[in-house]
């Protein structure tokens, strides 16, 4: 895993989008300069499309150089690196208004920057250079911090319930598996291999995207373990309407924590059971995913339970957010004795 120190701190500057953002901050700045209402001096359209070459030519110009020097620039302290970009770009925006200013007095042409003595023209550029520079940058900075955080934080949610996995359905697991060994111990075997399938799959697999079929098959092995402790009050019902995308690249364990909570809050505490009925299917560019099961009023629920269902809940939809952005949807309700949660994410 790459350390975060090692990473360049200065912000990236090379994407198109943040390329795009640049020279739009130059036109602004043109636009606002020639909508001012100071009454000193009227634009022309010549004068305004000039402006605008020369904003946009100097925009590009100090964005490649910070894009250039991002490297040597992140091995400094930030404030001295900051420091030093800001000059960097004053610099070169007070040669590019120099040569400018200088092209208009050799050809001895009438414009926005002849009219404009020099060394307030090129001071003026660089100075109004550095700070828009400087406010970017530190825009820039901290959107790319909170994008960090952001990742950080789904990561630490899907550690936490991998955490939340392996004491809990490890220890009942065990337990059932020990009772098993002499009753019936090829029914153990096979629960033991279960058990080592679904932990390799959800907790030996490392960090990455899982798939559809990955979490699908999950969500099958910890309902055979499950099936075993609760016998007939179990029942299972797959609903998959083909052609759906299996290869789909997906957060890990969304479905599996979906499953167990239909198992622990729903029909666990049913006498009768009952049925979990798991439902996948695409419509148009969306896969629909749904876990609807029989399940008690949550109202009359104990806290703890219903807060462990909830976090659950708002870890996955948090992953699934990040994944896959605003797209991606989840809800959870329950209504006459049946609790439903669906998710819808795109699929390219």
């Amino acid at each position: 895993m790459n350390d975060p120190r090692q990473q360049p701190w200065l912000p990236e500057l090379c994407r198109l989008p943040r390329l795009a953002a640049m020279l739009g901050l130059a036109e602004l700045v043109v636009v606002v300069v020639a909508l001012a209402p100071d009454g000193s001096r009227h634009w022309s359209i010549s004068d305004f499309f000039s402006a605008s070459g020369f904003a946009l030519w100097l925009a590009l110009a100090v964005t490649i150089c910070l894009c250039l020097a991002r490297g040597a620039l992140s091995r400094l302290p930030e404030l001295a690196g900051t420091l030093l970009a800001v000059a960097m770009t004053a610099l070169i925006a007070a040669l590019c208004a120099g040569v400018v200013h200088g092209l208009y007095g050799v050809l001895q042409a009438d414009g926005f920057a002849k009219q404009v003595g020099f060394w307030r023209f090129t001071l003026g550029s660089a100075t109004m250079t550095a700070l828009i520079v400087a406010l970017a940058l530190r825009y820039f900075y901290v959107s790319d911090r909170w994008t960090a955080q952001t990742v950080a934080n789904a990561r630490a949610q899907a550690d936490a319930l991998q955490a939340r996995i392996r004491p809990h359905f490890l220890f009942n697991s065990m337990n059932l598996i020990a009772s098993l060994v002499r009753r019936d111990p090829v029914v153990a075997e096979r629960a033991v291999l279960d058990l080592s399938d679904l932990f390799r799959a959800a907790l030996g697999a490392g960090e990455g995207d899982s798939t559809l079929r990955d979490e699908c098959e999950l969500a099958e092995r910890y309902l055979s373990i499950e099936s075993l402790r609760l016998g007939e009050r179990l029942q299972v019902q797959w609903q998959r309407e083909e052609p759906l995308p299996w290869a789909l690249p997906m957060p890990r364990l969304v479905l599996q924590p979906l499953v167990e909570n239909a198992v622990l809050h729903g029909i666990s505490r049913l006498p009768g059971g009952g049925t979990i009925v798991i439902a996948l299917a695409c419509q148009g560019n969306q896969l629909h995913i749904r876990v609807h099961n029989p399940a008690p009023d949550p109202q009359a629920r104990a806290l703890p339970l219903a807060h462990g269902a909830g976090h659950a809940q708002r870890s996955i939809a948090h992953r699934l957010a990040w994944r896959f952005g605003p797209a991606a949807r989840m809800t959870g309700a329950w209504s006459d004795g049946y609790y439903a949660c669906d998710i819808t994410v795109p699929v390219p």
